[in-house]
């Protein structure tokens, strides 16, 4: 057997940076270019010209000059530029001016003394001992001390040199302002010693300053710049060509103009000319200098342009690539399919392929699809034979023949069958389950179908959005795909802990009616629906025997549930009575599996449910695993569909109208709102409206009104709500929670309520007035948007209007927040996306610096958690409880304790706890004890997180992903009107960007003892914390020109409120160059100087007499029986040392105070408790560990980092994945500059190279050959 030739790849360790020389671009170029043309009349590319043969060539079937291969296999080939004088390059200006700054202008010697520059260089050889690596802030230290007025070498006079954008350099000699021409500047470069670079941090090696004015130009290959025929048979040019082809042209002429000795002024002229163009061709956007434009007026796309943003290189065609073997269409509805499958229409399915190897078994198959062809469904589309030759079936006349041929060893590509594994993906895909594997099912139509509950995952409807699907072709892909991403493996959602898939809208109305009391199912129905699902056994004896037999829904229902399944929970429909009467529920909301027996309550979202942890669903995928949720999930939903479809389920127009009486309820409650607020509006008129504390009038009484009006439209919804009983669809549908509030339902009914923007009632639009209906100034509800109306009644002209201004804001907010999050993420995704779990339980990133000692501190993963716990004792407890035999002596405390014992390696310390604590209460017997402890050591074990994992991104998916679902909007605080609080999406990017000052900067202080037992030591403590100023205490400050002197007219009413004395005020005021007088209820100031009363006067207002500074406002509330300040503005270290203050409990939501004031540590707990607080506000439940994992990226510095350029993506380790993400050409420039190469050790550099990825399944690498060699000698197997 002839041994198969192995294709060779190369694995890429690392990229190194660094400037190409001119001698080295001479030597590289394949031809000068010489001539601005491209293409003589024949269309042949002309000799030296921009499309010279030797450079690569574009048409199909032509050779390359150099290398003698056609387009596909040539890779190119550069030329070069000879340029009549240097050029600056633009990407290096800001360097040059660095350097020309810190050396000397005849020596070239660093403007360091001996001594200061061996002090330097110990100074980073230092750095580099300790860190192996030397932070920029040190060579910008080094920068920054050179300030020598003379070289301390050659006693040379330095003179200033200044730096005009683009590329102008000016110097201040004795004879007045000079420029530096880029030969000057080259000249001066050189002089530059290797030394001194490395002390300003260049690497001399690899780039010599002189080489960043350049005096030869590159010319890229034609792969780079291909010219387009257009139909109409004319030669377009790329935009490269066309700035190259300018760049020749003054190029020649400044040349002759030279040679020919022309006057200096053109010759400058023509070097600014061609400076211009040498900067536009690398960079079109350059500050200082207008673009150059196409003939049609666009600007071009050069060099910079073509690699950085969106549509660049990095990210367009780097980062992310098309694809092929891939699909996309419509997305609609099918609950018949299984949750794993996804229909793929006839059509897609005969374009799409998968290879498949004929072997002895399949080939009779094969042979069959090789005769249909590409046009008949199942067929084929290509063979490729073992020597690599591919076949197109299309183009084959006489089928038959080849298949005959067909040997075992081809490869067939066949088209795409049921039960073949494809990947579904929803943009925008913002977490893992956007996208997933299902298996193909080839339905007819147009459409992609999929079944509805994988719809949460997805985030899909079906109101046109589109899906792609994508065929893998690898043997390996296709079981990877099986193995990760099958459906079922994600129901449990890594955010959470619990199920993102389940039961959603007509399947949970239809559980509801399904299992309902009363709900008794013929024979007939029940074999009918039955048969939908794929249930094998024997019916169970009917509730009802006579007159004919009939099966209750609860039973049917149990007929699914695992026999040993016990479980108790309240159901959605739950009222929340006083005291439940648990399984004798008058509702019939109490949930009771026993042995597999749904024995009470009504099953509806609460236990089937989506995103509805501790749900019956959730209790069978953790305890049965998930194959046995996928099967319930699918028998129940086929189940369900058949019992609605067969019932009908209908919402009629007539089901919102109220009966007569609650209309009249209705009508008191609006009379009795509208009284209190003409009461408030006369107060407000006669200005005895009670003034909340930190608003204006006007703004308290907007409060107060909004407040009447909720209270208005939440009594009318709740009316409403009680009139119609569960015999309403409606109602049904919110209770049960299918769909809907009932606010949905009050708006529908009864009244739709304020239309509001920007938080605010409606007030802007004509002067004084919303719309030119009212009167002025007009204060009543309906003026301002409020809409008394429901939509069951219809709203008037005015209302529709208002409401139409109020849902366009829900738009507009709509667009920001998805953009906004959509940024948060890609910043956090990109900062955390090279963090992995390792084999030693830390996870590092990929530099193998330790970010966590261990995931999450617990090691858990959120995925395999249940619900974020580790291991749910309680409910393990119970199951062992029933499974004991009645009657066996519980353990012994010493016997528990040693049990406990046995297992303290393995289990946290919060288990051990738990375990300690329930066993104590709950009396085990001996074995029962062994067999808790036992298994909760297994359960943690198993629930740990899996080495490899990507834990980073996870983590930032899981916060990314709900910042979408989140208010954009500042609401007040809760319970405290007083105070805004930044919440939401805007203060979750707050905590991400490391903001300097949150909008918001808000302290909570605690008291000591018994400051914050009574109010009254409390406001004391207040007074001394809120920042006073003379201003605050003042009722007019003026100048009094005729005495000289500065006059502050003092309010009595706030001395007393702030408690400052008159002696107080006094000692404050003590000023050196004036003399204070203070008399009753007024201070005169007269400075020593008269001239000086300007500057006083502006500054005594801000003169502190009490307090801390930036506390604006404070306010003494009551929390949980103690006295607490709240307060406007946040000064944590000046606030600790005021008197009766809890320094122990006190905290702001000012991140880099804490980090300052107590250290990073506690910026890092304070992180994760401000962003788990914004999230639990929004009612969104991310689990801790994902929080904590941001937290602790940000702060594993010691200091608190952005998550952003300017933080943790601008610090990565490699300059790929730095360009990648932002600012791209200065990190290459700067890379280039330092020598710096790319380990590529994370993510995004591998996926740039084409390599695997090392995380996840990437991490592991295998080292094996498919084919054995026989050695001749020995007879051995090689392998």
């Amino acid at each position: 057997m002839s041994q198969q030739e192995e294709s060779i790849h190369k694995i890429v360790d690392e990229i190194s940076f660094g400037l190409i020389s001119p001698k080295d671009l001479r030597k590289q170029s394949v031809v000068e270019v010489q001539t601005p043309d491209t293409y003589d009349e024949d269309g042949a590319p002309i000799t030296a010209g921009l499309m010279d043969g030797r450079l690569g060539t574009l048409e199909p079937r032509q050779r390359c000059k150099t290398c003698g291969n056609t387009a596909i296999r040539c890779p190119g080939h550069f030329g070069h530029i000879e340029l009549a004088v240097p050029i600056v390059h633009i990407e290096f200006t800001k360097i040059i001016f660095d350097l020309l700054k810190s050396t000397c202008r005849t020596c070239g010697r660093i403007l360091l003394s001996e001594d200061a520059s061996k002090k330097a260089r110990q100074h980073i050889e230092r750095y580099n001992e300790l860190l192996g690596a030397i932070p920029d802030e040190v060579y910008k230290e080094i920068m920054a001390d050179i300030k020598a007025k003379q070289c301390p070498y050659c006693a040379a006079a330095q003179f200033k040199i200044t730096f005009e954008k683009p590329t102008k350099f000016i110097e201040q000699t004795e004879a007045g302002s000079e420029p530096l021409t880029p030969s000057m500047i080259r000249e001066r470069l050189e002089r530059v010693s290797d030394e001194d670079l490395e002390i300003l941090g260049f690497n001399p090696k690899v780039a010599r300053p002189e080489w960043m004015v350049l005096q030869v130009l590159p010319v890229p290959p034609v792969y780079v710049r291909p010219s387009i025929t257009l139909e109409s048979g004319i030669r377009s040019e790329d935009d490269l060509t066309h700035k190259l082809v300018d760049i020749i042209r003054i190029n020649q002429r400044l040349k002759e103009n030279m040679e020919a000795g022309a006057p200096t002024l053109i010759i400058q002229d023509l070097s600014e000319l061609l400076q211009y163009h040498v900067t536009t061709y690398f960079n079109n956007e350059a500050s200082g200098i207008p673009p150059a434009r196409h003939r049609s007026g666009r600007a071009l796309k050069t060099l910079s342009q073509r690699l950085k943003g969106k549509e660049g290189r990095f990210r367009s065609n780097l980062s992310g690539k098309r694809v092929d073997f891939s699909a996309r269409t419509v997305i609609s509805p099918d609950p018949n399919l299984d949750i794993n499958e996804v229909g793929v229409p006839r059509d897609v399915a005969m374009r799409l392929s998968v290879p498949e190897k004929v072997t002895s078994w399949n080939i009779e198959e094969m042979k069959k699809l090789v005769v249909n062809g590409p046009e008949t469904y199942p067929g084929a589309l290509y063979i490729i034979r073992p020597d690599g030759k591919r076949i197109r079936l299309e183009f084959v006349v006489d089928r038959t023949k080849i298949a005959e041929a067909v040997e075992l060893g081809f490869v067939i590509e066949r088209h795409l069958k049921n039960g073949d594994i494809a990947i579904f993906n929803r943009q925008p895909s913002l977490h893992r389950m956007s996208i997933m594997a299902h298996y193909v099912r080839v339905l007819p139509y147009k459409t992609f179908r999929m079944h509805l509950c994988v719809c949460p995952p997805y985030n899909a409807d079906f109101d046109g959005d589109e899906m792609n699907l994508h065929v893998p072709q690898g043997e390996e892909a296709r079981t990877e795909a099986l193995m990760l991403m099958q459906v079922q493996d994600q129901i449990l959602s890594p955010r959470f802990g619990g199920p993102i898939i389940g039961a959603i809208r007509d399947f949970v109305t239809s559980a509801y009616y399904f299992t309902k009391r009363g709900n008794y199912l013929t024979k007939g129905l029940v074999d009918r629906i039955l048969t939908t699902t794929n249930f094998q056994g024997e019916l169970p004896e009917p509730e009802i025997k006579a007159p004919e037999p009939k099966w209750s829904g609860k039973q049917i229902f149990s007929l699914f549930l695992p026999k040993t399944l016990n479980y108790v929970l309240k159901a959605n429909i739950c009222q929340g009575c006083g005291k439940c009467d648990e399984e004798e529920c008058k509702h019939d909301a109490y949930v009771v599996v026993k042995n597999g027996q749904l024995v009470s309550g009504i099953i509806d979202r609460k236990s089937i449910g989506s995103e509805q942890s501790e749900s019956l669903l959730h209790r069978i995928i953790k305890d049965y695993g998930t194959q046995a949720g996928r099967e319930f999930l699918n028998n129940i939903t086929h189940l369900l569909k058949c019992f609605i479809s067969i019932r009908g389920f209908s919402y009629t127009y007539d089901q919102l109208v109220l009966s007569p009486k609650a209309r009249s309820r209705m009508a008191k409650t609006m009379e009795r709102t509208q009284k209190k607020i003409d009461e408030h509006i006369t107060n407000y008129q006669n200005g005895t409206l009670p003034r909340l504390p930190g608003q204006t009038m006007e703004e308290s009484f907007e409060i107060y009104v909004m407040h009447e009006l909720s209270t208005a439209r939440d009594e009318s919804g709740k009316i409403a709500d009680d009139d119609f009983t569960l015999e309403n669809a409606g109602i049904v549908m919110t209770r049960s929670g299918a769909r809907g509030s009932s606010l949905n339902i009050g708006q529908m009914a009864a009244c739709v309520g304020q239309q509001s923007v920007r938080g605010k009632r409606i007030l802007r639009g004509y002067s004084g007035r919303a719309l030119p209906h009212f009167i002025p100034n007009d204060p009543r509800p309906r003026a301002r948007g409020f809409v008394y109306n429901s939509y069951q009644t219809g709203l008037d002209a005015i209302e529709f209007f208002f409401h139409a201004m109020g849902g366009r804001e829900g738009l507009v907010d709509t667009a920001v927040r998805t953009q906004q999050s959509g940024y948060m993420q890609r910043r956090l995704i990109n900062a955390l996306e090279h963090i992995r779990l390792e084999y030693d339980s830390t996870v590092r990133d990929s530099a193998g610096d330790i970010i966590q000692f261990r995931y999450g501190e617990d090691g858990v993963d959120p995925a395999k958690s249940d619900h974020g716990k580790a291991v749910n004792v309680s409910r393990l407890i119970d199951q062992v409880r029933l499974g004991e035999e009645k009657g066996a002596a519980p353990a012994s405390a010493d016997y528990i304790k040693k049990q406990l014992k046995g297992v303290e390696e393995l289990i946290t310390p919060i288990l051990q706890n738990q375990l300690k604590q329930l066993l104590a209460k709950v009396k085990l017997s001996e074995k029962g004890v062994a067999k808790a402890v036992a298994v909760t050591a297994e359960q943690y074990k198993r629930a740990l997180m899996e080495p490899g994992e990507a834990v980073g991104i996870v983590a930032a998916q899981s916060i990314g992903e709900p910042g979408t679902q989140m208010t954009l909007r500042t609401f007040h605080y809760a319970g405290v009107k007083e105070q805004n609080v930044t919440l939401g999406l805007p203060r979750l990017i707050e905590i991400v960007d490391a903001r300097r000052i949150p909008s918001t900067p808000i302290q909570t202080i605690y008291l000591m003892g018994e400051h914050g037992k009574s109010k009254e030591a409390a406001v004391e403590v207040a007074r001394n914390i809120i920042y006073t100023s003379v201003e605050n205490l003042a009722s007019a400050i003026y100048e009094d020109p005729v005495r000289e002197e500065i006059i502050i007219e003092l309010n009595k009413q706030m001395m007393d409120d702030r408690n400052i004395s008159m002696d107080e005020l006094k000692e404050k005021l003590e000023l050196q160059n004036a003399t204070v007088v203070i008399t009753d209820n007024q201070v005169e100031i007269k400075p020593k100087k008269a001239e000086q009363i300007k500057r006083m006067l502006a500054k005594i207002p801000d003169f502190q007499v009490k307090g801390v500074p930036d506390i604006k406002r404070v306010l003494v509330t009551e929390e949980s029986g103690e006295w607490v300040i709240r307060t406007d503005g946040s000064n944590l270290a000046k606030v600790l040392e005021v008197e009766g203050v809890d320094t122990s409990r006190t905290t702001t939501n000012n991140i880099h105070e804490i980090a300052k004031t107590l250290g990073v540590e506690a910026s890092r707990n304070a992180l994760i408790h401000e962003a788990k607080g914004v999230l639990e506000d929004q009612g969104l439940d991310v689990d801790v560990r994902h929080v904590m994992l941001v937290a602790d990226m940000m702060t594993t510095t010691g200091d608190v980092q952005q998550i952003g350029r300017h933080g943790i993506s601008g610090k990565k380790a490699s300059v790929l994945a730095r360009a990648a993400f932002e600012i791209t050409v200065p990190n290459i420039v700067e890379a280039a500059v330092k020598g710096e190469s790319d380990p590529l050790a994370g993510v995004t550099e591998n996926v740039i190279v084409g390599q695997s990825i090392p995380i996840g399944t990437g991490l592991v690498e295998l080292y094996m050959s498919t084919f054995e060699r026989q050695n001749k000698d020995g007879g051995k197997t090689e392998q």
